[in-house]
């Protein structure tokens, strides 16, 4: 895609559709785009690991222990014991959450070992606990389900994230495009002033020879002269310009600093027409910002079930299993005993002087808030497709025009330049006839330039293909 033309002189040529493409493909705003999309492909994969079961091992492995150790006696006084021992544990577990209640449930097995390594004569050293089963549930009651609302409100985020790095890859066009016409208006500066320095200083041997055989006067010839050294001048700046904006161009799209590059004006134009409300239609569709209105009011909503949820606290804790206590481990296993837990713990202010009223009041504001700056938000969002889609359709007729003026200013000047060699043009007429063939030079290549930029903006606010008629994402790809 991106020919090299003498490689000995590292000299490039690029046409705008090639220098968009490495720019998405191999410049540094690219690659953090990328970055930054992988960044949040693992957050989202993080979200889902919340609601998948997860096989735990937990343990002390050893717990060893030895020193002298106070033991108050049976007589009230204070013995003091050397004491030298082991206490070793391990838990497996699998724990589920349940994302509907927000509760946690589990099944876990777990074994104990005591080793009392100063044990008197006829106590065994060694003794073993475990639990063979044991199911447990954690469940709050009438409290704020983070998982509930994350559930609705992640996948919101992830797919936003997915088109706002499709419109971050839009924007890069953008830049590149506009950095792209910098250089290549430079470029036709440079040349309009390598040219206009050639054909003055052709106007001044003219004008010499006419004053040699008297046929000019001295203040037309030093008019001429200054008109030359005007021309070397706006070729100085022109190749100060053209060198500066090269090194803007090539530092963007990560070319080497001592490559030369050259761009290719854009031959073509596409010929497609762009309707206003299919063009709303496929920004409400695609863009990431049309998906962050309904996130924002789920996370509004979000926001008074928390404050509903932290009136006041309810828990519910149950544990049903089997455990027993053997000199053997092998032993706890047989006929073990039955272990049951449940208990129900709450926490419900009797008076708190407004604060919960004053919590929920301030949510639902918040509230509407959002669902006001939201529609808001919608209005500004069709009102800014509706001028963009209009501007771009005058932008088109502009190119047309400025592209016809360029053509006859060009031929124009040509023809004078003719006739004032043949002596039938005066020097201001020449001067003239240049002026306004430079200036519409410029205006075809400005016009371009808006044309171009407005079609990658358009697409980048659509997230839609206008000329080939195709998404610009796709909304299965993870």
């Amino acid at each position: 895609m991106f020919p090299l033309v003498s490689t000995a002189q590292q000299r490039v040529e690029f046409t705008l559709d090639e220098i968009v493409a490495r720019a998405k493909g191999r410049s540094p705003a690219a690659l953090r785009a990328e970055t930054r999309r992988e960044n949040r492909y693992w957050n989202y994969r993080f979200f889902r690991s919340n609601y998948n079961p997860q096989l735990r091992l937990g343990g002390t492995v050893p717990g060893f222990s030895q020193s002298v150790n106070n033991v108050i006696q049976p007589d009230g006084s204070v013995g003091f014991r050397e004491v030298r021992q082991n206490l070793m544990d391990l838990e497996l577990g699998m724990e589920q959450t349940i994302a509907a209640t927000g509760g946690n449930i589990s099944i876990n097995s777990s074994t104990n070992r005591f080793d009392n390594f100063l044990a008197p004569q006829g106590i065994p050293q060694t003794q073993w606990s475990g639990v063979p089963i044991n199911v447990r549930l954690s469940q709050p009651i009438f409290a704020f389900n983070p998982l509930k609302w994350d559930k609705k409100i992640e996948p919101l985020v992830y797919e936003e994230s997915k088109r706002e790095f499709v419109e971050e890859m839009e924007q890069i066009s953008q830049t590149v495009t506009q950095l792209f016409f910098d250089f290549l208006i430079s470029q036709v500066n440079f040349e309009i002033a390598s040219k206009n320095l050639t054909n003055t200083q052709e106007i001044l041997k003219i004008e010499q020879g006419r004053y040699n055989i008297g046929t000019t006067y001295e203040d037309k010839l030093l008019q001429v002269e200054l008109q030359v050294l005007q021309a070397r001048q706006d070729l100085a700046q022109a190749r100060l310009d053209l060198e500066a904006n090269s090194l803007r161009l090539k530092s963007y799209v990560g070319l080497n600093e001592t490559a030369e590059i050259n761009l290719i004006p854009p031959q073509e134009v596409p010929d497609f027409s762009v309707n206003v409300e299919q063009a709303i239609d496929f920004a409400f569709q695609n863009r990431a910002e049309a998906l962050g209105f309904d996130r924002r009011i789920l996370e509004a909503e979000s926001g008074v079930a928390q404050a509903r949820g932290q009136r006041f606290n309810m828990f519910l804790n149950a544990s049903y299993g089997l455990n027993n206590a053997a000199l053997n481990w092998q032993d706890i296993y047989f006929d073990p005993n039955r272990q049951t837990l449940v208990n129900l713990s709450f926490l419900v202010p009797i008076l708190d002087w407004g604060r919960n009223k004053a919590r929920m009041g301030q949510a639902e504001a918040n509230k509407k808030l959002v669902e006001y700056t939201v529609e808001q938000d919608v209005i500004n969002f069709e009102q800014e497709i509706f001028t963009k889609v209009k501007n771009f359709s005058m932008l088109k007729e502009r190119l047309e025009i400025t592209k016809m003026s360029d053509e006859v200013a060009d031929k124009r000047y040509d023809i004078s330049l003719r006739r004032y060699q043949n002596g039938n043009v005066t020097i201001t007429d020449l001067n003239i006839a240049q002026q306004e063939k430079d200036q519409n030079r410029r205006a075809y290549i400005q016009s371009l330039r808006d044309y171009w930029t407005a079609y990658y903006e358009l697409r980048q606010l659509t997230l839609y293909d206008f000329q080939s008629g195709q998404l610009l994402y796709s909304p299965d790809v993870e």
